[in-house]
């Protein structure tokens, strides 16, 4: 959460039910604001997520204050976000008059389109990225993407359903995401390298 803490007044955890009683523990979710207080891991208030990515967010949204003017969302699973990378994402909303950021990576990788267990084509990668997290809005484009209900595996596809550009700033290929059990070994080594 320092991170976070560079450049935020304050900072909302939605974690699976029941984490106020085990931190680690992952079930199902239900959607309203836990009892525990004061909120761990440095945040100021903690919510209970929903079902799905959108659902956690916007019980999350709930819990931020009306006079908010900028809010990032971040994925747990990113747990080596650069502080810099936060800091990029709000002066791009703050500064360069974004309605969104969100950091990037060039595709490196060679892709190709399969069906059936045999390639169809090679895809064309220029201008492709991958898109990672903390990612910036300013809080009325958020607050409007998720009132509509749209679906998307991130926030900022649920601003692009409204129509609202979003602007890109550098990634940073240390910010993983942990979804395997290898992807952890790597996060142990990248821990351990000097402090960015």
């Amino acid at each position: 959460m320092d991170a976070a803490r560079t450049v935020a007044d304050g900072v909302v955890l939605v974690v699976p039910e029941g984490a106020d009683d085990d931190p680690g523990q992952m079930g199902p979710s239900g959607g309203g604001e836990s009892a525990c207080s004061p909120a761990p891991w440095g945040a100021d208030r903690m919510v209970t997520g929903g079902g799905s990515r959108a659902d956690s967010v916007r019980a999350g949204l709930r819990a931020v204050p009306d006079e908010a003017t900028v809010i990032v969302v971040h994925d747990a699973a990113r747990p080596l976000a650069p502080p810099s990378l936060f800091t990029a994402v709000v002066e791009a909303v703050l500064v360069a008059g974004a309605s969104c950021a969100i950091p990037v990576l060039p595709v490196a990788d060679t892709l190709k389109r399969t069906a059936g267990g045999m390639v169809v084509s090679t895809v064309d990668r220029d201008g492709l990225v991958t898109v990672q997290t903390p990612q910036a809005f300013t809080a009325a484009v958020l607050r409007t993407a998720h009132r509509e209900g749209g679906l998307a595996t991130d926030d900022a596809g649920l601003v692009e359903q409204l129509g609202v550009a979003v602007h890109t700033v550098p990634g940073d290929p240390r910010n993983l995401k942990i979804t395997r059990m290898e992807d952890l070994a790597v996060a142990e080594a990248l821990m351990v390298e000097a402090p960015r």
